[in-house]
């Protein structure tokens, strides 16, 4: 036999329904029926009014403002029709706007709504990987499915934007491999050296990664204010000398090692620009170049969270324009981030065949010294894709209904 108290929650329940109501100056609030509360600005709800007036459908766009009128016109009264799951708002300047509870609930202003979007839609959270760790976070794609298959190609493109890195096996020996990847995500980002460039010995190198002399760790092109996003790099032959092998470091890693254990080096790091500099031609034939850009080792986005390294010893400026004082402390502090790189690093070699992709904005990467002979030259051609295309075609992939 139920109790009283029982039966009345059961009324209850059967009786909620949702409302809508004004919560307060200048607030909206809905009180779901599962007890969820929703609350949004009316500044935000006129600015985002749905209507034929107000917004373009077709075009996903917002119309003036100044065609519409002020935006801080208060609401006069808020109503919710449970039938068709709408708010309706109306406005003290005569105007009403309609909205869908689920596109409200896809633009909550709470924290578990704003977190779970940034995840999903924005970005996925990267996952930061020391040397230990890289077993476990290395992914290898077959070549041809990434090109043939909409769902290979998301995962490779997911693990590219978590891990940093990822490996791609069999592909066929042709100059066009890095191209064709590109191409398969969006369109190439040319640089200074190219729509593609060939990593070899070169007699005239324009390039300290044309020489058969040690890389040492770094970033490519700290001297672009858009520096590329990825890069994409095919093996087409690989030396049989001992050497030849890549490095590679998690920079992000380093980076938030150095924030936790040096938070003062790690401040130095991310406030003092740094002159990189390319300035050459490539090759006899090539247009001159003169490429600059000041910037810091350690750039963090509007949330604190660390979004690119810069780092190239090859290709920073001998000038360094800061305050002397400036300057010293910062090579203190880029001492300490180097070392803390070198404990981190990982070696492996490529086979010909394989195409060796990673985050350009993230990872540290490198080179061992090797010996080229007569009959083995080594020989990689490679490709940038700007991270906006990358992000743009892995959320086509995730929501293809977004776009119908």
């Amino acid at each position: 036999m139920l109790s009283c108290r029982h039966l009345i929650g059961r009324l209850l329940r059967r009786q909620a329904s949702t409302q809508a109501h004004l919560a307060g100056p200048g607030i909206v609030e809905i009180n779901e029926a599962d007890g969820q509360r929703l609350k949004y600005p009316q500044v935000w709800l006129r600015d985002n009014c749905q209507c034929t007036e107000c917004f373009h459908a077709a075009t996903r766009a917002r119309k003036s403002h100044w065609e519409r009128g002020p935006l801080h016109v208060g609401a006069r009264r808020v109503s919710y029709d449970e039938q068709r799951q709408q708010l309706q708002v109306d406005w003290q300047d005569e105007h009403q706007s309609v909205y869908q509870l689920q596109w409200l609930r896809e633009r909550d202003f709470g924290d578990a709504a704003r977190q779970r979007y940034l995840a999903e839609v924005y970005r996925p959270p990267v996952q930061l990987w020391g040397k230990t760790q890289f077993k476990d976070v290395s992914r290898e794609f077959d070549y041809q499915q990434v090109l043939d298959r909409d769902e290979v190609l998301k995962t490779w493109l997911e693990a590219l934007a978590v891990q940093g890195f990822a490996l791609l096996k069999d592909a066929p020996d042709d100059v066009n491999v890095a191209r064709r990847l590109a191409e398969r995500i969006g369109h190439i980002k040319r640089t200074t050296y190219g729509d593609v460039f060939e990593v070899k010995s070169k007699p005239n190198a324009g390039n300290y990664a044309y020489l058969m002399v040690p890389l040492p760790l770094h970033t490519d092109m700290p001297y672009y204010e858009y520096k590329a996003g990825i890069n994409i790099l095919h093996t087409l032959v690989q030396s049989e000398s001992a050497g030849g092998a890549n490095t590679l470091v998690d920079g992000f890693n380093v980076a938030a090692e150095m924030r936790r254990l040096y938070p003062q080096e790690f401040e130095v790091l991310r406030s003092v620009p740094v002159n990189w500099y390319d300035i050459g031609h490539d090759g006899d034939q090539s247009r001159p170049f003169h490429s600059l850009w000041r910037a810091p080792v350690v750039c963090l986005d509007v949330d604190g969270q660390v979004v690119r390294i810069n780092q190239n010893t090859t290709k920073r400026d001998s000038r360094f324009t800061v305050p002397l004082e400036q300057a010293v402390a910062w090579y203190d502090a880029y001492d300490r981030f180097l070392r803390l790189a070198h404990d981190e690093v990982v070696e492996f070699k490529t086979r010909s065949g394989d195409v060796f992709v990673f985050n350009n904005l993230r990872m540290l990467h490198g080179r061992t010294a090797y010996e080229d002979s007569p009959q083995n030259k080594r020989h990689l051609v490679g490709a940038y894709v700007d991270w906006d295309i990358i992000y743009s075609k892995l959320r086509t992939l995730r929501f293809p209904q977004a776009h119908e």
